[in-house]
């Protein structure tokens, strides 16, 4: 059986991660929402999840765009200088 590939779209990248509280804090170059699949890859870093929640400067929302600055919880740990890929 082959394995279709997966179209990705780069959407951000890592600039901090709080180790205490798993929530890595991305700087956007496009847009996500809640419920979109992503996938986090860098040097030592790679795997995908479900944004579930996200927030802007400790205000809960729902969708951000280029530009923003987002908190969301990891299921593993990231790595400032990561990309961050929206997964289609």
């Amino acid at each position: 059986m082959v394995e279709e590939p997966v179209e990705k779209e780069k959407v951000g990248e890592v600039t901090h991660y709080f180790t205490d509280i798993s929530v890595g804090v991305i700087d956007l170059s496009g847009t996500v929402e809640i419920g979109d699949k992503i996938s986090i890859e860098g040097a030592t870093t790679n795997f995908q999840q479900e944004i579930e929640s996200m927030e802007i400067e400790h205000e809960d929302v729902e969708k951000a765009g280029a530009g923003d600055a987002i908190g969301i919880k990891v299921k593993d740990r990231v790595r400032e200088g990561d990309i961050v890929y929206r997964i289609k």
